[in-house]
C-alpha cells in the first residue's frame, strides 16, 4: 500500500532534486533482476528507502527527503515492479525474497548497517527486515504504518473504509458479481491473474484507483487513471501479497515479535486521517515498541506527499543526520 500523489504540494519541504551517482541492475536469482540506485555522498550516512505497494516502485522525489551532502541514499524497485524485471511477476516474489534482496544490496554496497526508511508496505517490510536482521538497522523511520494483519486488510477491502467513501467503494465493487463481494481480494485475484491481459488491466486500474482515491486528506474520491503497465504490476503484486497474508507465519506476527527490535530506535510518522492505514496500527506499534516515538500529524492522510508528513519526515532525517 502506498502511492506518491500530489507531490507538488510537499515540494517546498524537500531538498532540491538530485541525480544518482550509481545505477545498476542486480541479479538476485530466481530469474529476477532488481533496479538499484545511489544518490548523495558515496561515503555518507547510509539510508535505504523501501517503497510501498507492494508493487509501487520508487520515485525520484523519494531521494529528496535526505540532505544529499550528508546521506548516502539507496533506492531500489522491489521484485516485479518499477524498472525491475520481469515486470508484474509474482513468481519467487514473497516478503522473504524481498528481505533477502535488501541484504544482498547491503552486502554488495559494503554497508555494515543503515537507517531503514519505509512507508505503508515499506514500513511493513522495514519492520520484518529489522526483525530478521536486528543487527543491520541502526534506526527505523516509518510512515503510514501497516502491520499486515487481517483486521487492516478487512478495513480497506472489506467495507470499513467504504463506509466513509460509499460512492468510491461502489465503483470498486461494481466490477465484481454480487455473490463474490464478500471477499474482494479473492474476487480481484481471479481477474488479475486470469491470463486475459485486457481483463487484468481493467481490474488493475480499478484496484489502483480505489487505493489512490483515498490516499490524501484532500481527496475528492477520484482515483485517476494509472498507466496500464504500472497499474497491472501494482495491483497484481499487492493482491498477491495480501491474499497470502504477507507470507507471514501467523496473523499479528509483526507486533508479536516486536521484542526482536527493542534495542533499535524508531520514529513513526502517521497521518491522523489515514483512510488506508488507520492510526490504530501505528499507536499499537508505538505502545509495544518502547524505543520508538510516534509523531501524529493532525491534518494528513496516507500519502508520503501530504505536506505535514513530508515536513515531519525531512525534520526527522535532519535530526538523525546531526546525531550521525
Amino acid at each position: 500500500m502506498d502511492k506518491f500523489s500530489d507531490q507538488k504540494s510537499a515540494v517546498q519541504y524537500l531538498h532540491p532534486p538530485i541525480e544518482p551517482f550509481d545505477r545498476r541492475m542486480m541479479d538476485v536469482g530466481d530469474g529476477h533482476e532488481i533496479y538499484v540506485e545511489q544518490s548523495g555522498q558515496p561515503d555518507g550516512l547510509p539510508v535505504v528507502v523501501l517503497h510501498g505497494g507492494p508493487g509501487g516502485g520508487c520515485s525520484p522525489a523519494m531521494r529528496r527527503y535526505f540532505d544529499p551532502n550528508i546521506y548516502r541514499i539507496i533506492l531500489f524497485d522491489q521484485r516485479g515492479c518499477g524498472r525491475s524485471r520481469p515486470h508484474a511477476s509474482v513468481e519467487a516474489n514473497t516478503t522473504w525474497h524481498l528481505v533477502a534482496d535488501i541484504e544482498r544490496i547491503r552486502e554488495a554496497l559494503m554497508i555494515d548497517d543503515w537507517i531503514v526508511f519505509g512507508g505503508s508496505w515499506g514500513a511493513t517490510l522495514a519492520l520484518i527486515y529489522a526483525q530478521t536482521h536486528p543487527d543491520r538497522a541502526r534506526h527505523l523511520v516509518l510512515r503510514g504504518v501497516f502491520t499486515m494483519t487481517q483486521a487492516e486488510l478487512d478495513w480497506f477491502y472489506g467495507g470499513g473504509a467504504g463506509r466513509f467513501w460509499p460512492e468510491t467503494w461502489a465503483r470498486f465493487q461494481e466490477l465484481v458479481p454480487e455473490d463474490e463481494r464478500g471477499d474482494m481480494i479473492a474476487a480481484y485475484n481471479r481477474r488479475l491473474f486470469s491470463g486475459d491481459r485486457p481483463q487484468e488491466i481493467r481490474f488493475a486500474k480499478a484496484w489502483s484507483a480505489w487505493e489512490n482515491a483515498l490516499a490524501t486528506v484532500q481527496s475528492n474520491g477520484a482515483g485517476g487513471d494509472s498507466p496500464p503497465d504500472y497499474a497491472r504490476a501494482f495491483a497484481r503484486l499487492e493482491n498477491h501479497y495480501f491474499i497470502n497474508g504477507g507470507f507471514l507465519e501467523y496473523d499479528g506476527q509483526i507486533i508479536d515479535k516486536i521484542a526482536k527490535i527493542a534495542h533499535i530506535p524508531g520514529t513513526i510518522v502517521q497521518g491522523r486521517y489515514d483512510m488506508i492505514c488507520p492510526p490504530a496500527a501505528a499507536y499499537t506499534l508505538a505502545e509495544r515498541w518502547q524505543n520508538a516515538s510516534l509523531r501524529m500529524i493532525p491534518v494528513a492522510g496516507h500519502a508520503l506527499s501530504e505536506p505535514g508528513i513530508s515536513a515531519e519526515l525531512v525534520k526527522v532525517m535532519t535530526r538523525l543526520a546531526r546525531e550521525g
